[in-house]
């Protein structure tokens, strides 16, 4: 919007911080190139408009604000003179998008002395060259070196995250192959038994017996009972007894898999019942290998599961077989992401997950928010390992008016009053040297802000840390999501 013009002075403008060194005929100059305006309290640009125009501030209030989410937030209010806000990188010229980074509205009758933009970069490069020289450099190495060190930190997340998956993988990898040799010795053994049996003085009713045991006995294995250590052991010893009563050899050896199996001594009564004596030390070795077999098969079974539902988690936190924006479940999007991290995690830090689970999926860049519980999940084991390396992480979701919140909770040492303001910025870092390049929460800040227009937060005390991350339901009027699969 424009103001009332008003007659410009050199002199009132040369009183101006941003102008007190000026000549005379720059003062004169840039009365011709520009004038004064009177803006009454309201509006005066808005957030992402064509930056037209460089604003310096005579007298009068000032209010700058971010769009953050679907709100305004304030970011500026002052009244002191001289102060300057608009196309201020119109220097810079077409090599950047020059569009207003922030709203102005003022509170009062407030007046400006108003320079067009390519006056005001023209007059920067005529008076200023070297000055000019320096800020472009200043600019542009900035973001060159925002650029290097964020592809850095994303290749270093990329190897922690490979480093955690292979281990990952290589345990129940490890447990699979341990467990197929194993079942192939045993399946040896049973086959070494059963013609053992088979060429034995037995009835045919005898082996029918036998056979029909040996079925209902590797049911029981599926359907064997969680048991604490101690009734584990009561039940060992039980089962030792019952098979020295018996005559059975190497009883020590076979309780413990009977016991794992779920087997008690009324299922070993039911076995003496249905054979005859000189068949049950036969009987009850086939049947340890039966049991041996069956778990053997529920081990491997266990340990590709999960070496299945690892490489779910890597396809879903990758998220390269998906549209970059579609609706999307956030409670899968973070368990995969806990998931790959969880070697990071290890286990001296608990892991609680107190989700919402009414929560309605919600459009985003799934990929991306990916990122941002990486980069949340990482700061948070990180404050806990300088706390002594123990302590709770909470992953929270919750409704919050018309958005839906991802809250992250650690016991670390907190972060000081001081810096809460700057740890959004860039390459500001409280890590040691090496550790942390600054860039995690600036990435994590434009994603949420930026890309989702949402909130990201933090609330500390010591003990109590949280980040939160505000996240709205709905898709802005000019996206449009994909269904997820």
């Amino acid at each position: 919007m424009s103001g009332q013009v008003l007659p410009c002075s050199p002199q009132e403008i040369g009183t101006l911080f941003l102008f007190e060194k000026l000549t005379p005929e720059q003062l004169g100059r840039l009365c011709c190139d520009g004038q004064v305006e009177q803006f009454e309290a309201g509006p005066v640009y808005t957030e992402g408009d064509p930056a037209t125009c460089f604003y310096v501030m005579i007298e009068g209030t000032v209010v700058l604000s971010r769009r953050v989410g679907g709100d305004d937030v304030e970011v500026a209010r002052t009244s002191q003179r001289g102060v300057y806000t608009g196309a201020m990188q119109a220097y810079i010229g077409d090599r950047v998008q020059q569009v207003y980074l922030n709203s102005m509205r003022v509170t009062e009758p407030t007046r400006f002395f108003v320079l067009p933009a390519e006056t005001f970069a023209a007059i920067m490069s005529e008076w200023f060259p070297m000055a000019v020289h320096l800020l472009e450099g200043l600019f542009f190495g900035q973001k060159s070196s925002q650029l290097a060190i964020s592809q850095r930190e994303r290749l270093l997340a990329l190897g922690s995250l490979s480093a955690g998956l292979t281990h990952e993988l290589n345990n129940p990898a490890a447990a699979a192959v341990r467990a197929t040799s194993t079942l192939r010795e045993r399946v040896a053994k049973m086959r070494h038994k059963l013609r053992v049996i088979s060429s034995g003085p037995y009835s045919r009713e005898a082996l029918a017996n036998l056979i029909d045991i040996q079925e209902r006995t590797a049911e029981r294995v599926a359907k064997a009972p969680s048991l604490s250590p101690l009734e584990a052991s009561d039940r060992e010893d039980a089962l030792t007894d019952w098979l020295d009563d018996h005559g059975i050899m190497q009883a020590w050896q076979i309780a413990p898999t009977f016991v794992q199996a779920g087997l008690d001594i009324d299922w070993l009564d039911q076995v003496a019942a249905a054979v005859d004596e000189d068949v049950l030390q036969a009987a009850v070795g086939w049947l340890s290998y039966t049991v041996e077999t069956e778990l053997l098969m529920t081990e491997i079974e266990d340990s590709t599961t999960r070496i299945s539902n690892l490489v779910g988690a890597a396809k879903q936190y990758s998220q390269l077989d998906r549209a970059p924006y579609q609706v999307a479940d956030v409670h899968e999007l973070l368990d995969s992401t806990l998931l790959m991290l969880g070697a990071k995690t290890g286990d001296r830090i608990k892991v609680v997950k107190d989700y919402d689970r009414t929560l309605p999926k919600i459009p985003a860049y799934p990929a991306e928010l990916n990122q941002v519980w990486t980069n949340l999940i990482d700061n948070a084991v990180s404050a806990i390992n300088s706390a002594g390396g123990e302590g709770t992480l909470t992953v929270r979701t919750a409704p919050v008016r018309d958005q839906l919140m991802v809250e992250f909770r650690d016991t670390g040492p907190g972060v000081p009053q001081e810096i809460r303001s700057r740890i959004f910025d860039p390459f500001f870092t409280t890590k040691p040297v090496g550790e942390g390049t600054g860039l995690g929460l600036d990435i994590s800040w434009r994603i949420v802000v930026n890309k989702h227009h949402g909130t990201l937060q933090v609330e500390s005390v010591p003990g109590d840390t949280r980040f939160q991350v505000l996240l709205p339901l709905t898709a802005a009027d000019n996206e449009t999501p994909e269904e997820s699969a």
